[in-house]
């Protein structure tokens, strides 16, 4: 048969090969021969092509587009992501929490949100989920979390049980748990769902004036979910749901849009709110500090390659710009470090000369050598020098986004405010926000749950826990769980 015309093979190097499907032999029944180097360079690459799965956040997916800024907000950021009229191509990634990279899309998961600017003055990233709040406001407790929500050491199954354990011997888990068993714990789509900042990052504007901000990308596809039985047949059915549904939304033309919207606090009212605004597991009440529109983020392009635009691709809250800063949310510090050693275990110490990580801006630094490195340096390579290499201008970059601090080391949780205890944000979301059916569903996802295998002693916590929320609300829970 005449095959039809196609592009020669090639080994990786660009040599033209002989066959795609016969090895080197002798004789056509003798044996394999170890010089045909092309087998051997299709098995070895083959044993490599798995990297390390990301330790939270493994299953996921994303796509490109551009962010368009539409309303003016440079009386509060000198970034020049966010100056009237400017378009930004961006990268975002969507993903689960807890799941490895093959588990299902829709199980009960919050959802990262994570989006990297490519700026003209450098990359930024914001690693956001599509809650509003976290699990915890101490990064010394997050591996612990992770760990509880993973896989035992002894089965190597999850286990609410340990879950739960964990969960009602940190109250401050409350408001996101809420958030969690209710409705926007599964997403219909990834569409449908909303991306937070979640911490709390500063911008300075021209001027050098300071603001605390929160990000909060609404879709404008409107918010929707699935009820946990609609995601228990998914799982079953199609456990690439979402992945499937966003890459097959932007093929048929449909480019989903979040509108960025922000919220804003002066720099000293951070001192004396009633709440500590950098706790993680709070939000800012919107009628005390209200939304701002900043612009448009529109997805319109698929990868065409998975593994080098999606699997390697890295963020880490600090890419940072000028203009924008980070806060003294503990959770935010204790991500400074993790993200950017985590890339550097997954991708090798040169993952930011991975195409989809690279800047789309000139690159003028002092790093060389080492794995993976592909960008030529030139000397010199080291400063302070007197050979023209490039020098750090403290005049046009000022470390501005600082704040002042004082006081003995020490391990402690964050002095409490006026209104600073862990329940009462999740028992209005649950009283307030939630109409009658959404607290049916949520009542019916805890009790479901819990009976999952959760033991007596971690489920009395439990319904403990969920009356600190809502005294109907955890009477309600624990009857269904009892059977009463």
């Amino acid at each position: 048969m005449k095959k039809h015309d196609s592009k020669p093979t090639t080994t990786d190097a660009g040599c033209p090969v002989a066959s795609d499907e016969h090895s080197l032999t002798v004789g056509p029944n003798g044996p394999i021969l170890l010089h045909d180097h092309y087998l051997i360079e299709q098995m070895a690459n083959f044993n490599r092509e798995r990297i390390p799965e990301r330790q939270p956040h493994a299953k996921g997916s994303g796509a490109f587009g551009h962010f368009e800024v539409t309303h003016d907000v440079s009386a509060y950021t000198k970034a020049a992501v966010f100056q009237p009229g400017t378009k930004t191509d961006t990268l975002i990634r969507f993903s689960t929490v807890a799941g490895e990279r093959g588990s299902p899309d829709t199980w009960r998961d919050p959802r990262g949100f994570s989006v990297k600017f490519y700026t003209s003055k450098g990359n930024y990233d914001m690693v956001g989920n599509n809650t509003p709040v976290f699990f915890l406001r101490d990064p010394m407790k997050f591996q612990h979390f992770i760990r509880s929500q993973k896989r035992r050491a002894d089965n190597g199954l999850r286990d609410h049980d340990m879950q739960w354990d964990f969960w009602s011997l940190s109250p401050e888990s409350a408001h996101q748990v809420t958030w969690l068993m209710g409705d926007r714990g599964i997403p219909k789509t990834w569409r449908n769902m909303n991306g937070y900042s979640s911490h709390t990052y500063m911008w300075v504007n021209g001027s050098g004036e300071r603001y605390w901000v929160k990000y909060h990308f609404k879709t404008d596809q409107g918010v929707d979910f699935l009820t946990q039985d609609e995601a228990d047949r998914l799982a079953g059915a199609d456990g690439d749901y979402h992945r499937r549904d966003l890459f097959d939304a932007i093929k048929r033309g449909e480019h989903p849009s979040w509108t960025l919207k922000m919220q804003i606090m002066p720099f000293e009212e951070a001192k004396t709110y009633r709440i500590n605004p950098f706790d993680l597991t709070k939000v800012w009440p919107h009628d005390d500090y209200p939304l701002h529109e900043v612009g448009r983020l529109t997805l319109n392009r698929n990868p065409t390659d998975f593994h080098t635009e999606i699997e390697q691709a890295a963020f880490e809250p600090n890419n940072l710009v000028p203009g924008i800063g980070i806060s003294p949310d503990k959770m935010l510090l204790g991500r400074m470090f993790a993200y950017a050693d985590a890339h550097r275990h997954r991708l090798g110490v040169n993952y930011k000369q991975i195409p989809v990580n690279a800047p789309q801006c000139p690159v003028f630094s002092y790093s060389k050598d080492g794995q993976g490195r592909t960008q030529n340096v030139s000397d010199p390579v080291y400063a302070p020098n007197s050979k023209g290499g490039p020098a750090a201008d403290c005049q046009r970059y000022p470390e501005d986004t600082t704040w002042a601090a004082d006081g003995e080391f020490t391990r402690a949780a964050y002095t409490l405010r006026k209104d600073d205890d862990d329940f009462s944000q999740a028992g209005t979301l649950v009283r307030e926000v939630m109409d009658d059916a959404s607290r049916d569903r949520l009542v019916s996802n805890v009790v479901g749950h819990l009976k999952a295998g959760v033991t007596d002693p971690v489920l009395e916590r439990a319904f403990t826990y969920w009356r600190n929320v809502d005294e109907e609300i955890g009477n309600r829970i624990a009857n269904g769980v009892k059977g009463s």
